[in-house]
């Protein structure tokens, strides 16, 4: 009698008779790939199955059928002998060290992190840096509406540096202004939290991710406050585009990104392409509703830059 398969659930992937809580996969298999030395394409053809499916694998669009996964795990097998389904079980640094990946530092070694979001958050963001962290490191630069200045643009300076605790620190200058924080990836955004120590004013962005190679160009939604006006909340949507590649001398990128910002940050006018303009300036709101589109400032995944497109200021 054939068993008949059990239901999905909002907190778990089932796979056969593997349980896997949602969003734990992909970051298992992003692990698998660097322990293997295997590419995406590479992992496709190996399994006999479109690119594109492994893709939704590692976005978490899509958990691999119980034969996948079968055909995953006997895969890492022949190459890490003993294997079995129940490792995609285990937790990150015990798969890691099953896999034979350098392990992370260990749980609660978050130095001023730790107990400023769940472990299980900071874990996970930690594997993430671990594995694409390098991707986003270098000096950026954003293209965003001037505040209280209709119709221009600001360029600010960012720095996005991993740290010695293993998560990327993001710094931000805008005029005057410092802001010092951290940026957490998950599969699919980038999540950004810093503050200036001198105003006190925080700053958040969430930026979609690349899903692979060199990150050249993000876009996204950031939040912080005017300092005009009593401090009204403003959002706004930008863009960062990389406008360098860290040395590896700390002291020298510190000193670059000093360099950096004694540029004047407001763009000249009319030097904005007109697609940036237009991918900068979102439409919203009730109107925009009626006639099909949001009612909510959004950057949609699917019609994001941020896939290694690279435009010319």
């Amino acid at each position: 009698m054939t068993t008949p398969p059990k239901p999905a659930t909002k907190d778990a992937t089932w796979a056969g008779d593997l349980r896997v809580g949602e969003g734990e996969f992909p970051s298992r298999l992003l692990l698998a790939l660097k322990a293997l030395s295997l590419s995406r394409g590479r992992l496709a053809a190996e399994l006999a199955v479109d690119k594109s499916v492994v893709s939704r694998w590692l976005s978490g669009r899509q958990a691999p059928s119980g034969e996948n996964l079968a055909n995953l795990t006997n895969l890492v097998a022949q190459r890490r002998p003993g294997f079995t389904l129940l490792d995609w079980e285990a937790d990150l640094d015990t798969l890691s060290a099953r896999l034979g990946v350098a392990s992370e530092p260990a749980p609660g070694a978050f130095g001023p992190l730790a107990g400023w979001l769940p472990e299980a958050v900071l874990q996970e963001a930690q594997a993430l840096t671990a594995l694409r962290g390098a991707d986003y490191e270098g000096f950026w630069r954003t293209t965003r509406p001037a505040i209280g200045m209709p119709g221009r643009f600001m360029h600010d300076q960012v720095l996005i540096r991993r740290a010695d605790n293993g998560f990327l620190a993001f710094r931000l200058r805008v005029e005057d202004m410092l802001f010092e924080g951290w940026t957490f990836p998950t599969q699919t955004q980038l999540f950004s939290l810093a503050a200036d120590a001198r105003s006190g004013i925080f700053i958040f962005s969430i930026y979609n991710a690349v899903l692979r190679n060199k990150a050249e160009v993000l876009d996204g939604i950031s939040m912080t406050i005017q300092r005009v006006g009593g401090g009204s909340p403003v959002a706004g949507a930008n863009i960062l585009e990389r406008t360098g590649d860290l040395t590896g001398d700390a002291q020298a990128d510190d000193a670059r990104f000093e360099e950096l910002a004694l540029a004047n940050p407001l763009a000249p006018e009319d030097s904005v392409p007109p697609e940036v303009r237009d991918h900068v300036f979102r439409d919203f709101g009730p109107s925009v509703l009626a006639s099909g589109g949001s009612a909510l400032l959004t950057m949609p995944f699917a019609g994001s830059w941020s896939r290694g497109r690279r435009f010319e200021p």
